[in-house]
């Protein structure tokens, strides 16, 4: 037997076993899951996405071909003119700039006061501080609607009803935002802040040098939940405003539903405008929106 067939009868016992195994990992059952999986969310992907596309081409559908049969995605005729007349109507740009307002300053405070009080619950041993963490995990044990009742009679004696601080305060503290930036501060090595007390540094500075800049991403995290939030609370501004000058944006889309008629152009239109600083946050930082690690049960 030549040299030349005993290479090629051994390449071919060496090359086949090859082309099976390739076969089978580029057919193999890993491939049926990951196509099977990625075609799962692909259709829980549209079925939440088509809503929001009909939501949003519908606001440039006249009034009269909203509810006209058949109904049609795309708008026959692209009508602009109802963005006009829902920002000039019912007073529409006061309601965003006092949700804007109460968005801002209620996320900025709410970062100051959670980091804080995170800092303090995971670096410090004491006993009052324990009972305090304890009192906090506590709230996420009730309702929301069990805590309205004494948070109104709170800010009602306190002289806060019917203003913007009324809505802010009871907003600052949340025992979501303390328990993220405990459970942060609770991977700091200790060593640091010790090896930091031995250099001579006082606790404000090793708090503000040290543990704040690295705690910048929870911070980031933080705000862009606590904002969404308050941009879209509803039940504790309707229960504490009463004055229409200082209405919040989701209250004054409830005062475009009449008794009689629901204008529902300038209701879309209305509604899809109070949704652009969210879709603006969350394409800029959406990176931090994917990568937050906390527990989904807990409550704002």
């Amino acid at each position: 037997m030549t040299a030349t067939s005993i290479r090629d009868r051994a390449g071919a016992r060496v090359g086949k076993p090859r082309i099976e195994r390739r076969k089978k990992k580029v057919f193999g059952p890993e491939t049926g899951r990951y196509i099977s999986t990625t075609t799962l969310f692909w259709i829980i992907g549209v079925a939440y996405g088509f809503p929001v596309v009909w939501f949003v081409l519908s606001s440039f559908k006249p009034a009269g071909d909203l509810f006209s049969y058949p109904l049609t995605l795309l708008p026959k005729e692209w009508n602009f003119a109802g963005y006009v007349s829902a920002w000039n109507s019912f007073n529409f740009y006061q309601f965003f700039l006092n949700t804007l307002v109460v968005s801002v300053l209620t996320t900025a405070l709410t970062i100051v006061a959670s980091c804080c009080t995170g800092y303090a619950l995971a670096k410090y041993d004491n006993k009052w501080l324990r009972a305090f963490f304890v009192c906090i995990l506590a709230t996420t044990m009730l309702p929301t609607e069990v805590m309205l009742a004494p948070s109104f009679l709170v800010i009602r004696d306190l002289g806060l009803y019917n203003s913007l601080a009324g809505i802010i305060v009871p907003s600052i503290l949340t025992a979501t935002g303390v328990l993220m930036f405990r459970s942060f501060f609770l991977t700091v090595p200790d060593e640091l802040v010790e090896a930091a007390r031995i250099d001579g540094a006082r606790e404000l500075s090793i708090f503000f040098r040290i543990m704040v800049p690295l705690a910048r991403p929870i911070m980031l995290t933080l705000a862009i939940f606590s904002f969404q939030w308050r941009w879209n609370d509803y039940i504790w501004p309707l229960l504490v405003l009463n004055d229409p000058s200082k209405f919040t944006l989701q209250i004054g889309l409830e005062s475009i539903v009449g008794a009689q008629n629901i204008n529902w152009s300038v209701l879309l239109d209305a509604s899809v405008i109070s949704m652009i600083p969210l879709v603006i946050l969350y394409v800029f930082f959406q990176k931090y929106v994917m990568n937050a690690n906390i527990n989904a049960g807990l409550k704002d």
